[in-house]
């Protein structure tokens, strides 16, 4: 993140345990076609699918870019964005979409 600039998501990654897309939002066209897209997903996926996120987020970086990600059940969920960019704030950004997501499916 370039000095001045606002705060931004690269994308949100919603993935299975076998690190196959459920849904996912690309925001800043960092990849060109969709196989590279489930290529980044499934490095992603293989790298973080050993580790225990379930009470909280985890930061990884990633291909030079930082990675928030969290666990439930067998559905991870993955804020990514620029290497320069405050946790803090991808976290935030984590915990709302976790949180939205299992209120509206535990109805």
């Amino acid at each position: 993140m370039e000095k001045g600039n606002i705060p931004s998501i690269k994308s949100l990654l919603v993935l299975d345990s076998d690190g196959k897309r459920i849904i996912s939002r690309y925001y800043k066209g960092e990849f060109a076609s969709l196989a590279e897209e489930t290529a980044f997903e499934k490095k992603l996926s293989d790298k973080t699918i050993r580790t225990n996120a379930k009470n909280e987020a985890e930061i990884v970086m990633f291909d030079n870019m930082v990675t928030v990600y969290r666990n439930s059940a067998d559905v991870w969920f993955y804020v990514i964005g620029h290497h320069a960019e405050n946790e803090l704030i991808l976290v935030a950004a984590l915990t709302a979409l976790y949180d939205a997501l299992t209120s509206v499916l535990r109805q």
